[in-house]
């Protein structure tokens, strides 16, 4: 996926997919999570996440207290020493990268330099299946402005809701 294709598209779809997750999230059909799973299914067949990288571009994971344990020993420094150089805290408790891009994705060839221990969080993205589709429907609508994954599995579930 080109990114700006993908950002030119957005512009057209952005509005028509928001609105479908609302009305999805106020009435949702029945069978949903069963076409949340196609839908995934359909859109890993068209694209490709290493290809991309935008997340890391645009976005910051959180990490969690196993994340930051596993990657500072990884990076073999202290907890403490990666937080203080590499994080900071929300207002909601939760650390987060201090830069964007993610200082650990190589713009080049669009690879992560701690792949192999990566945040949980990166790890799951775009969390399409991993939790019911009702109770992330919030995500989505963030996530359909930085994921071409994201943005095509939504317009798979408004394809198949649609014709049902």
């Amino acid at each position: 996926m080109n990114l700006r294709t993908f950002r030119q598209q957005l512009l057209d779809k952005k509005p028509r997919l928001r609105r479908f997750l609302t009305k999805l999230e106020k009435t949702p059909p029945r069978g949903l999570q069963k076409m949340a799973e196609v839908a995934d299914k359909e859109t890993w067949k068209e694209v490709q996440c290493l290809d991309c990288g935008n997340c890391c571009r645009s976005m910051t994971p959180t990490f969690t207290p196993a994340d930051v344990k596993r990657i500072s020993a990884f990076l073999d420094m202290t907890q403490e020493a990666f937080r203080e150089k590499w994080l900071y805290k929300d207002r909601e408790g939760d650390w987060m990268n201090t830069k964007r891009p993610c200082q650990f994705f190589n713009k080049v060839d669009f690879k992560c330099s701690i792949y192999e221990v990566r945040p949980s969080d990166c790890a799951g993205f775009p969390h399409l299946t991993k939790k019911k589709t009702l109770d992330y429907i919030h995500v989505y609508k963030q996530n359909v402005e930085y994921c071409p994954a994201t943005q095509r599995w939504v317009e798979h579930l408004e394809e198949m809701v649609k014709g049902k």
